[in-house]
């Protein structure tokens, strides 16, 4: 995990791996909307839009940091 802490170690992302998973989640969703199993599409979408951050370097931390103001509370 890219600069997260597992298990006590430190563990970067291999690109290649990602991209790979990446690209297979997208094959998914295509099979799962031919299906119309709607909802499965949206948790597999979502699956690809963290792995696109990911390869980005985005982190959840990150995220959040931008959202929460100099008091600590979340803004909207």
């Amino acid at each position: 995990m890219d600069g997260q802490t597992n298990g006590g170690r430190n563990h970067a992302h291999d690109p290649e791996t990602i991209a790979f998973i990446r690209q297979m989640l997208g094959e998914l969703r295509v099979m799962a909307e031919q299906q119309r199993c709607f909802m499965l599409c949206y948790l597999i979408e979502m699956a690809y839009v963290e792995a696109g951050d990911i390869q980005l370097g985005v982190k959840p931390s990150d995220i959040i940091r931008k959202k929460t103001d100099q008091s600590g509370r979340m803004t909207g």
